[in-house]
């Protein structure tokens, strides 16, 4: 299991090729990528905080409990924090198993878990100022389903 937590851009087939790469029994691997984006063009860009070590404890809490839950071979997460400009990379996860159907329940387990509970603040930053991102009722319903 791999959770980064880092500013740095990453390059997101690089990182699913060397996952899939180095897992064995697997015989699926999910990813998802998780973009920036420009709702309405007016984003210049996010900025995400965090604190260093409490994060990087809830996002590992959060994928041990994807690895006791569904049959998984190996998870790996990355989220970047900084600024970001639209378009790029922010987040993703790969989850590897024996079986399809676990790979991706845990991936979505993983994104709707890590979008509602992973420390992160986000601020949006345009022409029109800058504003914190609130959290949304849609993301604290998708939890329900697990």
């Amino acid at each position: 299991m791999r959770v980064a937590v880092q500013s740095l851009p990453f390059d997101v087939g690089a990182e699913v090729s060397a996952f899939t790469a180095a897992v064995r029994g697997a015989g699926a691997v999910v990813s998802f990528t998780g973009l920036v984006r420009d709702e309405g063009g007016t984003l210049s860009g996010m900025e995400i905080e965090h604190y260093p070590g409490m994060t990087e404890k809830a996002i590992r809490g959060i994928a041990e409990a994807a690895v006791s839950r569904w049959s998984l071979v190996d998870v790996l997460v990355i989220h970047r924090h900084g600024k970001l400009a639209p378009g790029e990379a922010i987040m993703m996860v790969a989850t590897a198993a024996p079986h399809r159907a676990d790979a991706f329940a845990a991936a979505e387990f993983l994104m709707d878990y890590l979008k509602s509970r992973a420390p992160f603040w986000k601020k949006a930053l345009g022409a029109g100022g800058e504003a914190w991102v609130a959290a949304k009722d849609a993301d604290e319903d998708a939890l329900k389903r697990w």
